[in-house]
Parts: C-alpha cells; sequence; structure tokens
C-alpha cells in the first residue's frame, strides 16, 4: 500500500515510494506496524520482522581438509578456507555430514556435476535423457515461493554469474538445463538465473520499465524525489536515519551499474560478455550479492538463489593468481599443485560471501539487524570433487531465522543426515510447515 501522512497512524509494512514509472518499497522503519513473532508466541518483545531465506550455490565441491573447522559445537576453530569469517563466527553454524543421496549416479553412470547442481536444492534424482527432456523436482526456493511467496511483490529472486542454457547435453547425457539451474518450479520446469545486474535492479524498483527509453531515464530517487520528501518530514530522527542509509545504497548501487554498463561496452568484440554484465568478475559478484540485499531489505522478496557458477565451471581465478580451469584443478588427484590453487578459489569465494553477510549484519531492522532475521545456505552438491562425493557436503548456514537459531557453531551430524532435514527446518521458520520435503527423514533438532 502507498503511505499515509496521517501521523496519527503507523505505516504498513508494505508502504512504498511512487514516482513516474517507478515504484520503491521502504526498508523496515520503526513507525511501521510489524507483528512481533515473540508476540505472536505469547510474551512481550519488541517489533519482529519477516525471515528471509537464500541459497548460495557454488560448484566442483571444496579441499575438505582446508575447509572443515576443528572442534565441536561452541568449541571450535574456523578451517583455513573459512578464516574470512573470523569476525562473524557467533553468526553462522558449519554442518557436517549432511548429504545429498539423490545426487548420486543411481545406475546411470556419468554426471556428477549435472547432479550436484539439479539435486542440491530439491534432493530428486534428474533423469537422464541424453539431453532430452528434463525431469528433477521442485526445488525448495520454489516449495517456499508457493507456500508465502504471495506476501512479497516479486514471490522468489534468481540470480547468477554464468549464462546457461536450456538445451542440449552438458554432462555425460544429462540435460544442460541441470548444470545451469538450481531452482525448480516444478519437476519440468527451471527457473531461469538472471546474470545482469541491471536487469536485476530493474525488476526490484521498475517493474513496468522499457529498455528501449534507457537513455531519458534518472535515478530512481529522483523519480521517487516529491514522495520521498513528503515522508522524510513525518518521521523521526532514528527513521530518517535509516531512509538517509538506504537511499545512500541504492544511489551507489546505481552508480555502479553505470559504471560496470560502461566498462562492459569497452570489451574487445571476441570477448563474449552479456550485455549489462560486469567485466569484473568480483564487481559482478559484489553487485549481485548487494542486489539481494535490497531485495530482503525492501521485503520485495524474502527467498533468493545464487549461483556463483554453473556446474562443472571451469573459469580460471586470475584474481587469486589461478590460471588453470576450476572445473580441471577439481581432479587434483591430491596433488599439491592442484589442491592449493583449488583451496585459493575456496578461500575467495568464502572473502565475497562474508562481505555479503557482513552487510546484512549492518543493517538495522527491528530490535536486531538483516543478518538475524535471515537463513543464508551457501554450499556445493558436491564433497569432494575428485571423488565427486554426494556426502558431508560443504553447507555454511547464517543468520538465526528471526531468533529461533542458535548459531557460533560448528555441528557435525550422524553419516549421510539429509540436507533435505535443514531444508525442512527452514521452511518451519518461514511459516510453511511441511511432514517432508525429498528425501527428509526429520527435523534438524540442533539448530534452535
Amino acid at each position: 500500500m502507498k503511505f499515509s501522512f496521517n501521523t496519527r497512524h503507523a505505516l504498513g509494512r508494505r508502504s512504498f515510494l511512487r514516482g513516474v514509472g517507478a515504484t520503491m518499497a521502504l526498508p523496515l522503519l520503526e513507525c511501521m506496524q510489524v507483528p512481533s513473532l515473540a508476540a505472536a508466541a505469547g510474551s512481550a518483545a519488541g517489533p519482529a520482522a519477516p525471515v528471509r531465506a537464500a541459497f548460495v550455490f557454488f560448484p566442483n565441491g571444496c579441499i575438505q581438509d582446508a575447509w572443515r573447522p576443528s572442534g565441536e559445537g561452541k568449541e571450535w576453530q574456523l578451517s583455513k578456507t573459512l578464516a574470512p569469517l573470523e569476525d562473524l563466527k557467533d553468526d553462522v553454524i558449519v554442518f557436517g555430514n549432511l548429504a545429498q543421496n539423490n545426487g548420486r549416479a543411481l545406475g546411470d553412470g556419468a554426471g556428477d556435476h549435472a547432479r550436484c547442481a539439479s539435486s542440491y536444492l530439491t534432493g530428486a534424482h534428474p533423469v537422464k535423457t541424453d539431453g532430452a527432456d528434463i525431469h528433477v523436482g521442485e526445488s525448495i526456493d520454489q516449495f517456499a515461493a508457493r507456500h508465502v511467496g504471495f506476501r512479497t511483490r516479486l514471490p522468489s529472486l534468481e540470480i547468477g554469474i554464468d549464462r546457461g542454457r536450456n538445451a542440449g547435453n552438458c554432462d555425460s547425457g544429462y540435460s544442460c538445463a541441470y548444470s545451469s539451474n538450481i531452482s525448480w518450479k516444478s519437476p519440468t520446469t527451471p527457473m531461469a538465473k538472471e546474470i545482469r545486474p541491471k536487469l536485476v535492479f530493474e525488476r526490484l524498483f521498475r517493474p513496468n520499465y522499457d529498455e528501449k527509453r534507457d537513455r531519458y531515464r534518472r535515478s530512481i530517487l529522483d523519480l521517487v524525489a516529491a514522495d520521498a520528501s513528503q515522508l522524510q518530514q513525518k518521521l523521526g530522527r532514528t527513521d530518517r536515519r535509516k531512509i538517509d542509509e538506504y537511499f545512500t545504497s541504492v544511489r551507489e548501487i546505481e552508480q555502479r551499474l553505470e559504471r560496470a554498463a560502461t566498462a562492459a561496452k569497452l570489451e574487445p568484440p571476441e570477448f563474449d560478455l552479456p550485455e549489462g554484465a560486469p567485466r569484473d568478475y568480483e564487481q559482478h559478484v559484489q553487485l549481485m550479492y548487494d542486489l539481494m540485499l535490497l531485495a530482503f531489505q525492501t521485503d520485495t522478496t524474502r527467498i533468493a538463489t545464487f549461483m556463483l557458477g554453473n556446474a562443472g565451471s571451469n573459469r580460471a581465478y586470475t584474481e587469486v593468481g589461478v590460471k588453470q580451469g576450476w572445473h580441471s584443478l577439481s581432479h587434483h588427484q591430491n596433488k599439491p599443485e592442484n589442491t592449493d590453487p583449488l583451496q585459493k578459489i575456496d578461500h575467495y569465494l568464502i572473502q565475497q560471501h562474508a562481505r555479503f553477510l557482513r552487510k546484512l549484519r549492518e543493517t538495522p531492522e527491528g530490535e536486531g539487524n538483516l543478518l538475524d532475521n535471515s537463513m543464508i545456505v551457501y554450499g556445493s552438491g558436491l564433497g569432494d570433487g575428485n571423488r565427486h562425493s554426494h556426502h558431508d557436503l560443504p553447507i555454511l548456514f547464517a543468520g538465526r531465522g528471526g531468533g529461533t537459531i542458535e548459531t557460533g557453531r560448528h555441528v557435525h551430524f550422524q553419516h549421510e543426515t539429509p540436507l533435505n532435514n535443514l531444508f525442512l527446518s527452514m521452511l518451519d521458520r518461514m511459516g510453511s510447515e511441511q511432514p517432508r520435503f525429498g528425501d527428509s527423514t526429520g527435523r534438524l533438532k540442533q539448530l534452535g
């Protein structure tokens, strides 16, 4: 709803600013009417925010010895790969021994990379048909979107870094759709990810955007300036500060998108870069993370997926001095000349993810911050890329799920505990309790 300037009434949580051709959601403010989770449970507490869920995927597994923390429970130490999370240690949980059984061959031979991605959020085994028909399962993000997505303007958001295709054979008879997607609306319908930051931004803030009018467009802040000015006159000091910080972050992203678009046009013709995608990988990744943060901050959506690479990605990470292909290195045979650069890639990606988690934590919301009100899963559908194992997956969890999850731990489960047990537990916290999901065998009682 559009906000009212009657100061006798609080703003609704779905208030927004409106301008010509633009709609801009607002972050959670003190003056908004927001129900309290604790109050709903019968106890007195301050306002609480909705719970968000994001699922970040990286391919090719990890160097497990460098990933695994030492110690268990609260008495644990971060590993070499996870070291960038040191200041976030109290906000995360590292899970050990979670598995995705349907990522295994189960009689249909090679194709672990395609199964790694397609089973990651579905918990289903993809059908191999030499790149023709596809059939896997509904993914947890789309299951949640189907049950709670009606509460936000966008039921879900799907983003990524690499272009993909849904036709053809990409991995030992498995359709390219399996390697290019982790989000599935139905067993036969993948949710295509958007890799161009500009188009993600337009989807969040300009649902009726016409790219042909791009030359005439102004900052979205200019378009909603009149509404914003009236609103700020009615807000208290704390809310004015929150709005100023929010507007600053939106404008910063606009400026970065403009710079990225300019840089993309300077690419040599032989470099096949999607229009609007930054030529700089780190800039691309950080922009996508920041857009996901904005989507959560404005409650435009509460469910998102982010693919840091398609299954079997073979990009070189020159950012950290790795010139060999990622997938090629993953068949490392335990040779240091392969495992060392792979660990550098693992560490680098954790650095980027840690930056995102810090920004969530630095965003005030309700009585806490955006990270407190989120559940962020970061992981891969492969454990050891060399062995193509689908057990003991590298799964990092961040956020307190609205105060229902105890973080700051290393939790080691029994061998072959289904990853879907985690997803089932997350559904509970998003307001969609279900008896099971995929091959789940129960809920993770260790979360709370």
